[in-house]
């Protein structure tokens, strides 16, 4: 084949994909969003999806974009039938960065304007181990629900341990480990993850490493001032 016919042939097959991304993507008005509890409107599962079941127990808001080769599941297998009724509930305005996998048993429920970086990880169970003759992949876990606060930011790699409760306005630093409850407005870090910095209203965010060390407050309109030299 001549580099002029692979050139065409590539093109080609680039459109061809793109044309496919669009199409097969899940929005409102497909019949694989009507399998959902909720699909809100203008909300997007984009194509392809890593792995989705349990779809009558997700209820996704609007305006909700879940990226490329993303898990959402609920219950333990595709089957299953005894399924919580809201068991994965993801809010309006919401992204879910691509190779991202949620999955809840119980309850996982992510409020509006929550965004992920990639490759996040969210469950509500994980497996026993109590039981030294029995591989530990056989033990199941208790469920132990997860809530993550309208308006927190989830950093690539985060995972989010089953019983966590995050609040609202968090950053969840990249790698995190996130278990137990954090504050709202807070900056976690670490594995485990810990407390960096937390807003104290009319002074800043305050680092807790005991430097003393404080980071002014800003609105959106003031960052966005400094970064267009308005």
């Amino acid at each position: 084949m001549s580099s002029s016919s692979r050139r065409v042939l590539n093109r080609a097959l680039h459109r061809l994909r793109n044309w496919v991304e669009v199409v097969a993507a899940i929005h409102p008005d497909t019949d694989a969003a009507d399998r959902f509890g909720r699909f809100g409107r203008g909300s997007c599962i984009a194509f392809p999806a890593a792995a989705l079941f349990g779809e009558s127990a997700i209820h996704l808001g609007e305006n909700t974009l879940v990226g490329r080769h993303c898990s959402l599941s609920v219950g333990y297998s595709p089957d299953q039938d005894d399924l919580p009724e809201r068991g994965l509930v993801i809010g309006d305005r919401c992204v879910i960065g691509a190779r991202t996998t949620i999955t809840a048993h119980e309850s996982v429920v992510i409020g509006d304007d929550v965004w992920f970086g990639q490759s996040v990880f969210i469950s509500d169970a994980s497996h026993g181990y109590q039981d030294p003759g029995m591989p530990i992949g056989l033990q199941l876990g208790r469920h132990q629900p997860v809530s993550i606060g309208s308006g927190s930011w989830i950093g690539n790699g985060a995972v989010i341990l089953p019983g966590a409760t995050v609040g609202r306005h968090v950053v969840v630093g990249a790698g995190s480990v996130v278990r137990g409850h954090v504050e709202d407005h807070a900056v976690v870090a670490g594995v485990p993850a810990r407390t960096v910095r937390r807003y104290v209203p009319e002074v800043g965010w305050i680092a807790t490493d005991g430097s003393g060390e404080v980071r002014p407050p800003f609105t959106a309109a003031e960052v966005e001032a400094v970064l267009t030299g308005a």
